[in-house]
């Protein structure tokens, strides 16, 4: 007699084998994205519209301020400038520094370029010769200078300190709008009359000694005395650290702590610090900030931290001259100083004076 099958039997194995097939497929997924790891979502974009590149969710939302949540940090080289009076100790109260636009920044570069030297004996009468040629022709004809402290015989230290009014290189436009902004660097100096005589023309005068007792004064209407020294290099951030109030800084540190993008003269009397103070601004493209330098030279011994023989750092100066004229720079004042010693790197050779005044319009300054 035929045995008969159990209703159900078959099914309750297929159901069992379905299961376990399952069971299986679902752990193997689970060790393939283990494997994987997580994966962030990709942004999706409306129907219509091109994906977005990589990073385009950082941007900021149209009509949100950027840095509003985050802080933000100003580097020297960078275009972005700090706000006026914020963000750091000892930077001047507000309504001392107006801004005044903001400049094209280019990259950093880390050296100038020498120029061949003067002659193929590299000897210093070569290199001599050629450098005090240079700082005694002038490049560019200004008919209206104001000249201010000229040697007299009761004076004979007072030097003159002279600007170029020409219409032509807008000088005279922004003093008489009241808009003429000038930096003075000095040590100490206790001859002011050509800062007090800009400023009561109609210039916003700084001065920037580190003699001054207090941070920031407002000795008059319109001229301020900082207590800061301008260097060719801001302090290590270890010893920043250590004294916040530290006061020296570069020139483009100062501008960005200031708020300012635009000094029309830049008047400097280092002490022989000239030369690295020179390199910095052109190696930092703060020259195009600038509108006229008036600089005091010393040529008495090469400066501070210029090395080499005496004749290569003439080769020194003479490039940092050269790259002021390729910066569009053209000397329209040259004074030689006689009551100082005629010296020449401590010779007395070239009838050389070792003190000079020399002036520079930038011819593209708008």
């Amino acid at each position: 007699m035929a045995r008969e099958r159990l209703p159900g039997r078959g099914c309750c194995a297929l159901r069992r084998c379905l299961l376990a097939a399952a069971l299986l497929l679902g752990l193997r997924l689970c060790a393939e994205l283990r494997r994987a790891g997580p994966q962030p979502p990709a942004p999706s974009s409306p129907p219509g519209q091109a994906p977005r590149p990589p990073g385009s969710h950082l941007q900021p939302a149209p009509g949100q301020r950027r840095g509003a949540s985050r802080r933000q940090v100003t580097y020297v080289r960078s275009g972005r400038r700090a706000p006026a009076g914020g963000g750091r100790s000892g930077t001047p109260e507000p309504g001392c520094c107006a801004l005044r636009g903001r400049p094209r920044r280019k990259g950093p570069r880390w050296q100038i370029d020498l120029q061949p030297w003067a002659g193929p004996a590299h000897s210093l009468d070569e290199e001599a010769l050629r450098f005090l040629r240079y700082i005694s022709t002038i490049q560019i004809a200004c008919d209206h200078m104001s000249t201010d402290s000229l040697a007299t015989a009761s004076s004979p230290t007072k030097k003159p300190w002279s600007v170029c009014l020409d219409d032509r290189f807008g000088l005279v436009h922004q003093i008489r709008v009241k808009q003429c902004r000038l930096y003075s660097l000095g040590l100490g100096s206790d001859d002011t009359q050509f800062e007090a005589g800009m400023a009561n023309s109609g210039c916003e005068v700084h001065r920037f000694d580190p003699s001054v007792k207090s941070a920031h004064v407002l000795e008059s209407e319109r001229l301020w005395y900082h207590r800061l020294s301008i260097d060719w290099r801001d302090p290590h951030p270890a010893f920043a650290a250590q004294k916040p109030y530290s006061n020296t800084r570069k020139l483009g540190t100062i501008l960005n702590e200031f708020g300012h993008h635009k000094i029309d003269v830049l008047k400097a009397d280092l002490e022989s610090a000239e030369w690295k103070v020179l390199e910095n601004l052109i190696l930092e493209d703060v020259l195009e900030q600038i509108g006229q330098l008036i600089f005091e030279i010393h040529l008495h011994w090469p400066g501070f931290e210029v090395s080499g023989s005496d004749s290569s750092a003439v080769r020194f100066w003479y490039s940092l001259l050269k790259e002021l004229e390729l910066q569009d720079f053209r000397l329209f004042h040259s004074y030689k100083d006689l009551s100082k010693p005629q010296l020449f790197l401590k010779k007395d050779i070239f009838n050389a004076s070792s003190c000079y005044t020399l002036g520079w319009v930038n011819t593209r300054w708008k």
